[in-house]
């Protein structure tokens, strides 16, 4: 089996960043449509983008900028990653992206999705999660406070599309 070394340079691109009420990223999140037919494709798609989320955070622990969750979105499922400074996490918990986002948009599902629309689902989620915008209990707010994520995200916010490089964001 060929292994690809995948290059990465600071400043890092992020679909989504998650921050606590401090101003930390407490959350590093892409988001990702695979399209493709072949589970063996589509497989390949998923562990290129764990690669990805694994180099992002390593690159920034290098820099001493510890995220400590990662998400990786698409159509079919969210998962919810650990990262330690050294090591990522097996999938610490699994939802279904239409279990979550349903709440959020009810016509989901019923017509085609681009990459943008479902950033802007994970983001209303996961600030319904910080601040309850949208319901006393979000969904799987039981299960994010279960492995520790809900008080990071706790009066916290969101930034869409940033630039990370170190212990800084660039913003627009």
């Amino acid at each position: 089996m060929q292994t690809e070394t995948l290059e990465v340079e600071l400043p890092i691109d992020a679909d989504i960043i998650a921050l606590d009420k401090d101003d930390r990223i407490v959350v590093l999140i892409e988001v990702k449509i695979n399209q493709a037919k072949e589970k063996a494709a589509q497989q390949r798609i998923a562990d290129g983008a764990l690669q990805q989320i694994k180099h992002f955070l390593s690159k920034l622990s290098e820099k001493n900028v510890v995220i400590p969750y990662a998400m990786i979105v698409n159509l079919e499922e969210i998962l919810v990653l650990k990262w330690d400074g050294t090591v990522l996490s097996e999938a610490v918990l699994s939802l279904k992206t239409a279990d979550i986002l349903h709440y959020y948009d009810s016509k989901l599902g019923e017509q085609r999705i681009f990459v943008p629309y479902l950033t802007r689902l994970i983001e209303a989620w996961l600030r319904d999660l910080a601040y309850n915008w949208k319901s006393e209990i979000p969904p799987a707010s039981e299960q994010i406070a279960a492995i520790g994520l809900l008080p990071l995200l706790a009066g916290g916010t969101t930034k869409l599309e940033v630039k990370i490089g170190g212990n800084f964001i660039y913003r627009n």
